[in-house]
Formats: C-alpha cells, sequence, structure tokens
C-alpha cells in the first residue's frame, strides 16, 4: 500500500527543512523565557501570601508557572531539535499563556493591577501568540513534506527494470 510506505517515510523525529533566522532563534529564546520563569517562580514562592481567599493559593500559582515552565522548555527543545512535536508543544504553551494571563488580570488586587494588565498585553499575549504561529509554521512545513513526498512516490523511476529494486 502506498499510503503505509508514506507513512513510514514520516517520522516524528523528524527534522523540519526550515532555516529561516526565526526557526534559529525560537529555540534559544524560549529557553531564556524558561530560565526567567524559573527566577520569576522562585520570586513569587517567596512574596505570595499564603492565603488569599482560599488556603495554599501561593502553591496553586507556584504550580501551575512550573507547568508554564516545562511547556516553555519542551517547546525550546522542540524547535532546537527542529521536530514534528513542535506544534504540539507550542500550542500547549500557547493555552497556558492565554490561561495564565486571564487569571493574572482577575486575581491581581487593585495596586498591583496595572503590573498585571501591562504583562498580559506586552508578554503573556504576545508570546502566546508567537507560539501559535509556530504550531501552525510546523504544521504547514510538515503537510509540505508529506506533499513533496507524495509527489515524489507518484514520478515514474528512471531506472531499466532490471535495475529497480523490489518493494
Amino acid at each position: 500500500m502506498p499510503g503505509i510506505k508514506l507513512l513510514r517515510r514520516i517520522r516524528p523525529k523528524a527534522v523540519l527543512p526550515d532555516r529561516s533566522i526565526v526557526m534559529r532563534l525560537v529555540g534559544p529564546a524560549f529557553a531564556l523565557f524558561s530560565v526567567t520563569l524559573m527566577l520569576w517562580t522562585a520570586y513569587l514562592a517567596t512574596t505570595l501570601p499564603s492565603r488569599q481567599l482560599s488556603p495554599h493559593y501561593d502553591v496553586a500559582w507556584i504550580g501551575f508557572d512550573a507547568f508554564e515552565c516545562i511547556a516553555l522548555a519542551a517547546t525550546a527543545y522542540f524547535a532546537v531539535r527542529r521536530s514534528l512535536y513542535l506544534s504540539t508543544a507550542a500550542t500547549a504553551t500557547a493555552v497556558l499563556l492565554i490561561v495564565d494571563a486571564w487569571f493574572d488580570c482577575m486575581t491581581t488586587a487593585a495596586p498591583q493591577v496595572i503590573l498585571s494588565i501591562l504583562l498580559c498585553v506586552f508578554v503573556e499575549l504576545p508570546l502566546a501568540a508567537v507560539c501559535l504561529w509556530l504550531s501552525h509554521h510546523t504544521i504547514m512545513i510538515a503537510e509540505q513534506q508529506i506533499t513533496l513526498l507524495r509527489w515524489q512516490s507518484r514520478r515514474p523511476s528512471r531506472r531499466p527494470a532490471s535495475v529497480r529494486r523490489p518493494d
């Protein structure tokens, strides 16, 4: 079956061929975001109140930021490796960033609400948009590879019949 042979050629660990400057900078940039978030989480661990209308408020936020850090690190890792898993990691990171922006703005007390809104508008939501673009871009590259493989598999071989290898 030609479809199964085509699917066997496409592996999730395949390297993406895009060599644009944006794709080369994405991995290191997300690694930097991950490290920055680690520092921010450490800061929050020491400054957040342990109780704010619910017990373990500080633990909940630190845990969420830890998940966000893992997602950023995974996005960085798959971007550096040019893996097709980048699409999934970038989508998960975008979702976590959007949720973080929402809850930051909704749960912040009056004096710090301006800072939360500024972080939401200028850091978290633009970074989520970049993640969604990365996810879409990765899928587009994979579709181009599939199209190219289909086209190559349909082309008649130029080898003489005696030289052809059996499939």
